[in-house]
């Protein structure tokens, strides 16, 4: 990225940080609504190296949350869509795409050359729990998003360790299954405390996701662009903070 692009980062962090963030290697997996926002974040601050992960395309339901999603990029990979965005914004950036399913299959592929710090964003259950655990076990730096479905209030979003979450559904699931791993609940986490409450009983199955080319039928549950956007934010704010 060049110095006038720069300026007013330099002025928040200095020049030292952002060399960090200049040599810095960041591997983001799953690039939808919440995962789209934190590229975006990391792109525009100068990360040198991203690494790009998503298995899906583009469709017509995303458009209303997913910075990937608009009419001229339906049916494309997001990962190649989200690559050509970074270079865009930082034509200096090393951004590389995988269109990789994330499982015990492929992380080794996804992780490979050790990055600096790890994002997850992905919300499928079984795959965020497995890259979770691979993550800790490698002993890499993660940041990680819980559930940003059914929020409304943009004021309950909090940035904190694991183990303390309480409150969010998707953190219970994810707990449960790391516990069955012995892997350990010491990572940084992007969550609401908002309570969900009623709004847990109105989801239903997207005809448009209901089967796709990996994992199972699921329900779809309802999201704002403004609360996926902010925790995808506040996701790229974590990171910045842990490699600098």
């Amino acid at each position: 990225m060049t110095e006038d692009r720069l300026a007013r980062i330099r002025l928040m962090l200095g020049e030292e940080k952002l060399e960090k963030l200049r040599t810095s290697f960041v591997v983001v997996v799953g690039l939808g609504a919440v995962g789209s926002y934190a590229v975006e974040g990391l792109a525009r601050s100068g990360v040198g190296r991203l690494r790009l992960v998503d298995f899906d395309v583009v469709r017509a339901s995303n458009v209303n949350r997913q910075l990937y999603a608009l009419g001229s990029t339906l049916g494309r990979h997001k990962a190649d869509v989200a690559r050509e965005r970074v270079l865009d914004i930082n034509p200096h950036c090393r951004a590389e795409k995988l269109e990789l399913f994330a499982g015990e299959d492929t992380f080794g592929r996804i992780l490979e050359g050790r990055p600096d710090l790890v994002v997850d964003a992905i919300d499928s259950l079984g795959p965020k729990a497995g890259l979770i655990s691979e993550v800790l076990e490698l002993g890499l730096p993660l940041v990680s998003s819980m559930g940003a479905a059914l929020r409304t209030d943009p004021s309950a979003v909090r940035t904190g360790p694991f183990k303390k979450v309480a409150g969010c559904p998707l953190a219970a699931k994810v707990r449960r299954l790391l516990r069955k791993r012995n892997a350990p609940l010491d990572f940084t986490c992007v969550y609401s405390v908002e309570p969900v409450g009623e709004l847990r009983k109105r989801r239903q199955v997207d005809p448009e996701t209901a089967y796709f080319e990996k994992g199972r039928r699921r329900a779809a549950l309802g999201s704002l662009p403004t609360l996926t956007g902010i925790f995808g934010l506040t996701l790229a704010d974590a990171a910045i903070k842990k490699l600098t």
